[in-house]
């Protein structure tokens, strides 16, 4: 049996795999909502700690367990 996908929140903690420019720890700052549009269905955006440096990645490459670990590592 799989395990259940991690919960994606506002503010949840997020520790890339394979760290690229020195960013390895992110925040998710935004879930997409309809109403304001500005993400695309099934993208959030996450806020590099160390950088500030926003971009939107689809949900299901945050809930890749080989790209994405949940908590900071």
């Amino acid at each position: 049996m799989r395990a259940p996908a991690p919960k994606i929140r506002v503010l949840s903690k997020w520790t890339a795999a394979q760290p690229q420019n020195r960013e390895k720890h992110f925040l998710v700052s935004q879930i997409h909502d309809p109403a304001k549009n500005q993400i695309p269905q099934g993208f959030v955006e996450i806020e590099a700690v160390l950088t500030k440096r926003r971009q939107a990645i689809a949900i299901h490459e945050l809930q890749n367990t080989q790209q994405w670990l949940v908590g900071w590592v």
